[in-house]
């Protein structure tokens, strides 16, 4: 290395443009962990209004979460397309794209400020939606727009930037920093270069920190002592692989139906009119939610921490229920993630799983039904241990939770051979040119490609 290069580096370090641009960097980061933070809190607020109501009536949401749901959807296409949904599959998508006019179609932050107020809004209706896919937008949003404030000029570092911001967004959310790096590797990047590596750490472990300052040293799901000899629950394990897979495949297959949009009169009928669409699934949330005793409603969180402890009173068909819940949440076209859905109708397989094995610690059993069925959802294996290992705290369960991870990502190509968050991304990136979000360009027909062709005509003539 010259003498002339260390030079130059050590100047970089000095210059006030540098340490401008790290501060506000720094700032980005612990904005994210104040937003997951608060975040969660109006969560708690929100499920707790709408159990309120349902302490008068159980009937109530007959008319609450239709209404609703359309009032979001209406919102959400009107005023802020590109903030339906996770926010994972548009924050994927900004990755892939090379320009800034693209990305402000999908992170902005007037989509970050309205991802919040609108998934609370459909909270407070009953949505079976969770927060944790919506702070990803909202952190890989916050540290765009930082990287376009201070004028970051190259390319990959501001797609460090968004890495960067999406990984702070899974650790503040869940308490769970190697959780927030596995996935920025593992799911949003599918890779870790060594130019944005330390980009993520640092916003990962601010981001935590500020979590932690504002909440406490928590974990997500509490403390859990469960463990299972991988050499006698072999065969829970397998179970649990096979079943994750196959029902978490299902729920992809159908999201991304339903993204790429349904045949016939329906589909039709869902483009046509998708406030009214919105409205019908509102009703059927509610008559689910009738069927399961009203426990169908929100995040999941609470009666998943339930089924862990052992104190949940829940009928056996809690897992298929909620998983049609938030099928229906999702494709209604209002924001809010799957992740902590996904968590709880794992916990309620789980749970149906362990009947099948008395012998088996059941503990340890829900714990492999929610490794399996999130792995078989988002097929990032990694991911998926790390994050349940991390909210349980319970690190003997590592090599279990693995190879029912795998079993399920395995079993769940068989059935979705794309992942989902792969293939919505690559919807938001066909959308992301058009004027309007709801129409789908060809390739070819793309801004880009346009230009593209017009720049080589003028070089040939």
């Amino acid at each position: 290395m010259s003498k002339r290069y260390i030079n130059r580096g050590a100047h970089v370090w000095l210059t006030i443009r540098h340490w401008q641009r790290q501060i506000l960097f720094w700032t980005g980061a612990i904005c994210i962990g104040v937003a997951a933070v608060q975040f969660a809190r109006g969560s708690e607020a929100a499920n707790s209004l709408f159990h309120r109501l349902l302490e008068y009536s159980p009937y109530l949401p007959l008319v609450i979460t239709p209404a609703g749901l359309a009032l979001v959807a209406w919102v959400t296409r009107r005023y802020f397309p590109g903030s339906q949904g996770s926010g994972i599959p548009q924050t994927i998508a900004a990755l892939k794209m090379h320009d800034s006019d693209s990305r402000d179609t999908v992170l902005s932050l007037k989509l970050a400020l309205a991802k919040i107020p609108l998934t609370l809004v459909g909270l407070m209706a009953g949505a079976s939606v969770g927060r944790e896919g919506p702070t990803v937008q909202i952190g890989a949003s916050f540290m765009h727009y930082l990287g376009k404030l201070a004028r970051f000029s190259k390319v990959e570092l501001d797609r460090g930037l968004i890495l960067a911001g999406g990984a702070a967004g899974v650790a503040a959310a869940f308490n769970t920093p190697l959780a927030g790096v596995v996935f920025a590797i593992e799911e949003m990047s599918r890779s870790f270069e060594e130019k944005t590596s330390g980009v993520v750490l640092t916003a990962v472990i601010l981001a935590g920190v500020t979590s932690v300052a504002m909440l406490g040293n928590y974990t997500y799901f509490g403390y859990t002592s469960a463990s299972l000899d991988i050499d006698n629950g072999w065969l829970a394990v397998l179970a649990c692989g096979v079943m994750g897979g196959v029902m978490g495949g299902i729920f992809s297959r159908v999201l991304i139906a339903s993204a790429k949009g349904l045949p016939g009169k329906f589909g039709t009928f869902i483009k046509q009119h998708p406030i009214s669409f919105a409205a019908i699934c509102g009703f059927t949330l509610a008559i689910i939610g009738l069927l399961s005793n009203s426990t169908t409603y929100g995040t999941g969180y609470q009666e998943a921490q339930r089924i862990i402890s052992g104190t949940a009173t829940l009928p056996d068909s809690y897992g298929i229920l909620k998983m049609l819940a938030s099928i229906i949440s999702y494709i209604s076209g209002i924001p809010g993630g799957i992740f902590a859905p996904s968590l709880a109708i794992g916990a309620g397989l789980g749970s149906n799983i362990a009947s099948i094995f008395p012998a088996t610690p059941g503990g340890a059993i829900i714990l492999l039904g929610m490794v399996a069925y999130f792995s078989g959802v988002v097929q990032a294996p990694i991911t998926a241990f790390v994050i349940v290992m991390e909210m349980t705290d319970n690190h003997e369960m590592v090599i279990p939770l693995m190879a029912s991870a795998i079993i399920a990502t395995v079993t769940s190509r068989m059935i979705c051979h794309t992942p989902l968050y792969k293939t919505l991304a690559d919807n938001f990136m066909l959308r992301s040119t058009a004027a309007d979000l709801s129409p789908i360009q060809k390739p070819h027909e793309m801004p880009e490609a346009k230009h593209a062709k017009e720049a080589n005509a003028q070089q040939q003539s």
